[in-house]
């Protein structure tokens, strides 16, 4: 199947959407459930009854949680053989950097306090911080390799702020299934929400993926991971096709028993992408593993916990902003976060970087284009 960058982006957004708005809905029409309810806009009535705190379920999610951590904090923390490298000059800072950590500085302020003459603007402080930040991770990046996606990659760094809003929307309406977070702040219609929500949700994919850049370009991640731990498969295709249908099954799942299958809402759109870049023959962010190299998928997981920390920092105080409510582990909070539930931007990372990698096939369609037009 011979297809250009762009048209294999839009045949994969088709299918991932169809599964993640359809799917379950399904579920929850097999259940009996009233259908109306999934659909308010914006989301108002809590409907889902989540279970308690539970000691049992709280130590078996923990187990899990660190079974699978371990080997990578050891790994991460272990001693190894410096190989000598020619030493690495830093770029001068530059100056949109310290820009936007002033305005990020200012920005913290405004959203933390409650100035009257601010009042107007008070509930929309998440934009400018975020902007604020995505300006100084690039400048990070510039600094530490003279790189980075704002200045060399700008079709793919401008084509992540629409593609963000409907990335982060997907999973606001996969929440109507199991309501684990919720916003409080001023009564909005339905207009004002969609439009005061998209563009803070413009920043999500620039920010992490910054993040995750900054990180790629340091040489203690690759000296630790490139050569990590081996892991393939000898049937791809088969492989995908079954992680494909288990993935529709979870998803379905997820609109019958909310409080069972709630983790499976940020690892289903994972597992859906890396599906049909298998079924496609495509290079995809599990593509390294086969040869051991595990720097990019531990840069985009690390990447999304440092932005998840900033998320729930600057949420804590600001006037608009979100809280959770997470079955059998709502204990133990960080800011409004329970522990347990930053385990959740680990595969969210993966999923940033997963969409990005996709997003840069079409940024690489449309200077391929440009550059045949110019011949």
């Amino acid at each position: 199947l011979h297809m250009s960058g762009i048209t294999r982006f839009f045949f994969k957004m088709l299918i991932l959407a169809a599964m993640l708005l359809g799917l379950p809905l399904a579920g929850v029409f097999l259940a009996g459930y009233p259908v109306s309810r999934y659909l308010e806009f914006p989301p108002k009535i809590h409907y889902i009854r989540h279970a308690p705190f539970s000691w049992t379920a709280f130590g078996i999610y923990a187990f899990l949680i660190l079974a699978c951590l371990t080997p990578f904090i050891l790994k991460a923390f272990s001693s190894t053989r410096r190989v000598e490298s020619p030493i690495r000059r830093l770029k001068p800072f530059p100056w949109w950097g310290w820009l936007g950590a002033i305005i990020t500085i200012f920005a913290w302020i405004l959203a933390w306090t409650r100035f009257p003459w601010f009042a107007e603007f008070q509930p929309h402080t998440f934009t400018p911080l975020w902007a604020a930040f995505i300006l100084v991770i690039n400048g990070l990046c510039y600094r530490q390799s003279g790189h980075c996606m704002m200045l060399e990659r700008p079709v793919f760094f401008l084509l992540l702020f629409p593609i963000s809003s409907a990335f982060w929307w997907f999973f606001e309406y996969l929440n109507r299934f199991v309501q684990n977070w919720y916003y409080i702040g001023p009564e909005l219609s339905a207009s004002q929400y969609f439009w005061y929500a998209t563009l803070p949700f413009s920043t999500v994919l620039p920010a992490v993926l910054g993040v995750r850049d900054w990180l790629i370009s340091s040489r203690w991640l690759h000296r630790k991971f490139d050569r990590f731990w081996p892991l393939s498969t000898g049937f791809p295709k088969a492989l995908a096709a079954l992680t494909l249908t288990l993935s529709a099954c979870a998803l379905t799942a997820i609109g019958i028993w909310p409080n069972i299958f709630f983790p499976l809402l940020w690892v289903a759109p994972l597992l859906i992408i890396l599906s049909l870049q298998g079924l496609l023959s495509e290079r995809h962010i599990l593509s390294g593993l086969s040869g051991g190299n595990w720097s990019e998928v531990v840069a985009a997981a690390l990447a999304a916990i440092i932005c998840g920390l900033f998320w729930e920092t600057w949420n804590y105080y600001s006037l608009a902003k979100w809280k959770y409510v997470i079955p059998y582990v709502q204990r133990f909070p960080i800011f409004e976060m329970p522990l347990l539930g930053y385990a959740g931007y680990l595969p969210f990372g993966l999923e940033c970087a997963a969409v990005g990698s996709l997003v840069a096939g079409i940024g690489a369609g449309i200077q391929a284009e440009k550059h045949s037009a110019h011949l």
